[in-house]
């Protein structure tokens, strides 16, 4: 059986969609953001120490966490390894989420930002595996897009006052949400200082 492949894909002398090149970025960590209080929000910190075991003090640290509805194959609870250490955002999409929103803004800390990256175009489009290292020898690597949920739109409709927020986010935000990652080697991450990020090579599978 023959599959057509998107139509942006090159194919390889076998008929297959030919592996897009790894590329390097650099990019800019505006903001580093802590959740160290009661809700999923977070605050403008110094810096983030990132252990194994996520951000030191955050309430999303740790080596595991529980299932919940984002991976509805596991019965609730169930202790899964936590790839989702760490959220990142980047300023113009969340500026694009807001126009769609009607809205001035949406704050990163609103929605639980621990990490405000600017500079690296598309950011929440990066493929899995995109690894960012930081100045001083700390690394993550991305898990994923994170997906928006009514739980953020909640919090922007209380901060706003434009209670659309809470079911709309979830409809305008896709694909430009943040990522979610996890960390590959400790250290600490401080504001003002720049990321290489290292986008690999990409295969589009057609099964």
């Amino acid at each position: 059986m023959t599959r057509t492949p998107p139509d942006h894909a090159p194919l390889d002398l076998f008929g297959a969609p030919a592996a897009l090149p790894g590329r390097r970025l650099t990019g800019h960590l505006a903001r580093a953001l802590l959740a160290d209080g009661p809700g999923f929000a977070t605050r403008d910190v110094d810096d983030l120490v990132v252990t194994l075991e996520g951000i030191l003090g955050d309430r999303h640290a740790g080596h595991s966490r529980a299932a919940d509805s984002r991976v509805p194959w596991y019965p609730r609870g169930t202790p899964l390894r936590n790839t989702r250490q760490v959220s990142l955002v980047a300023p113009d999409e969340l500026a694009e989420i807001a126009h769609r929103l009607g809205l001035a803004q949406i704050a990163p800390e609103w929605i639980g930002a621990n990490l405000v990256i600017e500079g690296v175009p598309r950011l929440t489009g990066l493929p899995p595996g995109t690894r960012l290292h930081f100045e001083g020898g700390a690394a993550l690597v991305v898990e994923g897009e994170n997906a928006p949920c009514r739980h953020a739109g909640a919090a922007i409709a209380a901060q706003t006052g434009q209670e659309g927020a809470e079911l709309g986010f979830a409809k305008v935000a896709k694909g430009l949400r943040g990522l979610v990652a996890w960390v590959e080697r400790a250290g600490t991450l401080k504001p003002g200082t720049p990321i290489s990020v290292r986008v690999p090579a990409q295969r589009v599978w057609t099964g």
